[in-house]
């Protein structure tokens, strides 16, 4: 196999607050491969936002601190990189999509001049070239009109529209890997399925590597190759994404898969949940952090916390009772 495009090794992040100590990320590692898309997926303070910020150099330190860790980028550690030349591989070589694009965009900007600064920061093109490869991102992600849409502000698009400026954006450079975090949030179903098919067929026009954060493991069954399941700031199972759906060995893989609503379980009264609440990252029970969520949990989950490891070719499981099945 060849070596992997971004490996990020033993990742921790923590932020000092009130409470004590917040280990937002704690000893993530994963791999993506070149073309590859790998899915993120956990629910809201699980670690995935903030895991993909420290990847492209976006966390402010401090009040973020990182006390170990690897991010390896062709052969090199991202996290040394001091700011003036991480500058230089953010945007040209490793982009993002943001969450929100009417607060990622700027509201007194027009797209097509927000979109031209970047290729002429990184590409060093001329006002007119860099106009002309705006209007060729533009209609290269599906924005009607384009000679019209470059000189409009965000406000005067839809959201839709936005967020395909925003896809624009990021690939104005034709990065190798495309951070795409939560891009079809707040989008109605039919606009989120555009974004999503436009996002693959870009991936496999320019080849690159998509690392896909989401709390949707329906966007992830439609897009993903791989899967990282994140709780409470780890890692709890990785698998190719068919293992994932078909064969899920972390309690809580099997808890947010119950918990998607199917046609098969249309007369049940209500939507199956996972109990309790996801516990604060300053104050985490110990042993395994869902052990109070969990209704497999045995005396050894309240005492030793579980290594992730593998229990099957590409699966790995942070689990106890994993081989139990």
């Amino acid at each position: 196999m060849s070596a992997p495009l971004l490996q990020v090794d033993d990742l921790r992040v923590h932020f000092r607050v009130d409470d004590g100590l917040l280990k937002a990320v704690d000893g993530v590692s994963y791999e993506l491969g070149q073309g590859e898309t790998l899915g993120i997926v956990g629910e809201s303070g699980s670690g995935k936002t903030v895991s993909s910020l420290a990847v492209i150099g976006l966390l402010e330190r401090p009040p973020a601190e990182i006390p170990s860790g690897r991010i390896i980028f062709g052969d090199e550690d991202l996290l040394t990189y001091s700011e003036n030349r991480m500058s230089d591989v953010r945007g040209r070589r490793i982009s993002m999509i943001f969450q929100e694009p009417m607060t990622s965009l700027n509201p007194v900007m027009a797209i097509g001049l927000q979109i031209s600064e970047v290729v002429r920061r990184h590409l060093g093109m001329s006002k007119r070239q860099a106009r002309e490869r705006t209007l060729e991102l533009l209609n290269l992600v599906g924005i009607p009109e384009p000679s019209k849409r470059i000189d409009e502000y965000p406000h005067q698009l839809s959201g839709g529209m936005r967020q395909r400026v925003m896809i624009a954006l990021a690939l104005a450079c034709e990065p190798m890997i495309l951070i795409a975090d939560e891009p079809t949030t707040a989008l109605d179903v039919t606009i989120q399925a555009q974004i999503l098919e436009l996002m693959a067929s870009l991936q496999e026009k320019l080849g690159t590597s998509i690392l896909l954060i989401t709390h949707d493991l329906a966007v992830i069954a439609e897009t993903a190759h791989r899967v990282a399941v994140m709780y409470a700031g780890r890692i709890v199972e990785k698998a190719p994404v068919k293992e994932i759906f078909q064969n899920p060995r972390h309690p809580y893989t099997q808890g947010l898969l119950r918990s998607i609503p199917r046609i098969d379980r249309e007369r049940e009264k209500r939507l199956t949940e996972i109990p309790g609440f996801v516990p604060s990252l300053a104050d985490l029970p110990s042993g395994c952090a869902f052990v109070d969520r969990c209704p497999q949990a045995i005396d050894r989950c309240r005492r030793d916390t579980p290594m992730i490891e593998a229990i099957g070719e590409g699966h790995q499981v942070s689990c106890w009772r994993a081989e139990d099945g």
